[in-house]
């Protein structure tokens, strides 16, 4: 969608945001605040926006800065504002919207994650309002999310002044609008979210932000046959893969990712993409340049102003919201983009996604006389979980269906054993789920989809005509539920199939067979 804006009006969006106002008033009320007695570096550093607080720390940190000892001055004091338990009370005096919405934000509640592993482990999601990470009990399932999965979510609280990328998990607000702790400043909020603020929670799982700039997980048995022993600063090894074509182009995750996607009320949502704001046509898509006048862009899921792009006669030009560089969009091409109605129910990732990082084994072992950390407690407790994982592979996708009856890529959620001493056998778990991968870059081959049995689920290896019929012949071990290691589904769609969400789905017999029926130009 686009919005008529005039130029100069645009130019201005650019280059005064809130945060770049220059305020003429002096700090207020520094004379009579004792916490600059023992802090006064902490006055600087701050962003035009909040120079207000510079001189009146209570209204952040609370305290008393009228108090003349340490103990006074420290008496109620709140060391991290922005953690979601303190938001509404600091934050919150000026962004009460913002505050309200996060807490109900899938970065926080993890209602999806919840609610797809009691459904697989423990065999049912819980009552409605216990589907969060702030509700969990100690089944079976809320175990080994307390131990495992929790640690990604804004409301784990924050204990350090300091900045790690790999391993830097909640602090709410904090954990994104602060970029670096100074030594001798106060560290400045800003809307200039680094991709460093993404990567310690989204370098985990579906491993968008090692996918974005070309990094991907490998066993560690092979990393050095793959990557020369190139591994991350927590250890894990990695090789290198295809960057997506927006990083190559110096964009960051908040070039596309806006506000309200990523701090909007996820209200029941339970899935990442029901959250997202921005679609790939709304920047790629087919509009007319307008005449002499400088339009902006919106989302088409909520209107949301996209004001770092403005369309011009010349085409749509992006302003990088960090490094500052205006790049021009590609527009859509109908040249290679046809009214093919073969392929009209196409994501526009399920053929522009270069690889997606994929795990097909994994085994997950629960010992009761161990210890480990407890994430919701934040507490050494009672109980282990150790994982086991093999077989990664970084290479192209699955073709799934999903709840909208499009087609897009899915790649293994969970093809698991679980052991536990309150059951009397291991369980085996196979699921596979929808993935963006952000590896976006020129689109694979006709042949990676209609001659692929790794493209339809079917895993690893080759298909035979007998008796003019076809048969597919797997390159791996049967596993407990009778499909090959590495499958989603079989040819004849009897087996397998499993998703941790409602109406996602591999593809039917009969689409399997238009997809290997088709000729190939």
């Amino acid at each position: 969608m686009l919005v008529r804006k005039h130029t100069m009006f645009f130019l201005l969006i650019i280059i005064m945001s809130p945060w770049q106002v220059t305020h003429s008033d002096s700090i207020s009320g520094a004379a009579g605040n004792s916490c600059l007695h023992c802090h006064s570096a902490r006055r600087e550093g701050f962003s035009a926006g909040h120079t207000f607080a510079a001189g009146d720390c209570v209204s952040c940190h609370a305290g008393d800065q009228t108090a003349t000892t340490e103990g006074g001055a420290h008496a109620g004091l709140i060391a991290f504002p922005g953690e979601l338990a303190n938001a509404m009370r600091t934050c919150g005096t000026c962004h009460a919207d913002k505050v309200a919405s996060v807490t109900n934000n899938l970065m926080h509640t993890g209602r999806g994650i919840v609610k797809a592993t009691r459904r697989l482990i423990d065999g049912a999601s819980g009552p409605h309002d216990s589907i969060n990470l702030q509700s969990l009990g100690h089944g079976v399932a809320d175990s080994l999310l307390r131990k495992q999965c929790a640690s990604c979510h804004l409301g784990q609280s924050k204990t350090e002044h300091r900045h790690d990328v790999m391993r830097d998990r909640g602090g709410g607000c904090l954990a994104c609008h602060i970029n670096h702790y100074p030594d001798d400043a106060h560290p400045a909020l800003t809307v200039k979210v680094s991709d460093a603020r993404c990567f310690g929670c989204h370098s985990r799982s579906g491993r968008i932000s090692l996918s974005y700039t070309g990094l991907a997980e490998v066993d560690g048995a092979n990393q050095q046959q793959t990557s020369g022993g190139l591994r991350l600063p927590d250890g894990r090894p990695v090789e290198r893969k295809l960057a997506d074509v927006h990083y190559l182009a110096g964009m960051s995750c908040i070039d596309c990712h806006t506000s309200v996607g990523l701090m909007g009320d996820a209200g029941d949502a339970d899935q990442q993409r029901q959250a997202v704001d921005i679609s790939c046509t709304d920047c790629h898509g087919d509009y007319a340049e307008p005449g002499n006048s400088t339009e902006i862009l919106t989302t088409a899921k909520n209107d949301t102003p996209l004001s770092h792009i403005e369309v011009r006669a010349d085409g749509a030009w992006l302003h990088t919201k960090i490094t500052g560089r205006v790049l021009k969009i590609p527009k859509l091409d109908r040249k290679y983009h046809g009214e093919d109605s073969n392929h009209q129910r196409l994501e526009c990732a399920t053929c522009h996604s270069q690889w997606a990082p994929q795990c097909f084994g994994c085994h997950i072992e629960y010992d009761a006389e161990g210890q480990q950390w407890d994430h919701i407690e934040q507490a050494d407790t009672a109980g282990r979980w150790s994982e086991e994982r093999s077989d990664f592979r970084n290479a192209l996708a699955t073709l799934g269906v999903n709840a909208n009856n499009r087609v897009e890529l899915f790649v293994p959620g969970m093809i698991m054993t679980v052991a536990h001493p309150e059951w009397q056998s291991d369980r085996f778990v196979r699921v596979f789920a929808p993935l963006s991968p952000h590896t976006s870059g020129a689109s694979r081959s006709c042949e990676s989809c209609h001659r692929a049995s790794e493209a339809l689920g079917l895993g690893q290896g080759e298909f035979v005509n007998r008796d003019g019929q076809r048969h597919f012949v797997p390159a791996h071990n049967l596993r407990e539920d009778g499909l090959p290691n590495d499958a989603w589904t079989n040819l004849e769609r009897s087996l397998g199939g499993g998703t941790p969400v409602d109406g996602h789905r591999p593809l039917t017999k009969d689409e399997m067979t238009l997809v290997l029926d088709a000729p190939l130009p």
